[in-house]
């Protein structure tokens, strides 16, 4: 079997729902993997929308996920929430979700879990996405995606 991340929340491809997105409730959605290899020692997620003017946008990781979990309940990227959660282009160490430009078209959103051959990521606190997920990169021993899409 292969390892896999999915939602219950959206289909892979398909929209992802308003209440998930930075104009709605901002809540993240649920998340689920199966098959993640037996050696992993935690996970790392992140979502980032590589359909932004600007280039990639980040919003969101959370790092250290135990590897007994199989799961990411909805609304575990709060703000406030006790996992280890790197800052997003926003600026908030959070979950914030899809907000495109007005009448940009649809953007995907690429949720992206990766299983790890380490316990934790040695990182500042002040950690961004991006250098959350580029410090995982030796320690990855297999990785996931599912993508969501969002217009407004």
């Amino acid at each position: 079997m292969t390892f896999a991340l999915h939602s219950p929340a959206f289909q892979n491809g398909g929209a992802i729902p308003d209440r998930y997105a930075r104009e709605g409730e901002n809540t993240s959605p649920p998340l689920r993997w199966t098959d993640p290899p037996h050696e992993a020692k935690s996970f790392i997620l992140i979502v980032e929308d590589p359909d932004a003017p600007s280039g990639t946008f980040r919003h969101w990781a959370i790092h250290g996920i135990n590897p007994r979990q199989s799961e990411l309940r909805e609304g575990i990227g709060a703000e406030g929430e006790t996992r280890r959660q790197a800052v997003n282009d926003f600026g908030k160490a959070r979950y914030d979700g899809p907000q495109p430009p007005r009448g940009h078209g649809v953007h995907h959103y690429h949720f992206k879990i990766a299983a790890l051959d380490v316990a934790q990521l040695d990182l500042p606190a002040d950690a961004n996405v991006e250098n959350a997920w580029d410090a995982a990169q030796p320690h990855v021993i297999d990785q996931a995606e599912l993508v969501g899409t969002f217009a407004r």
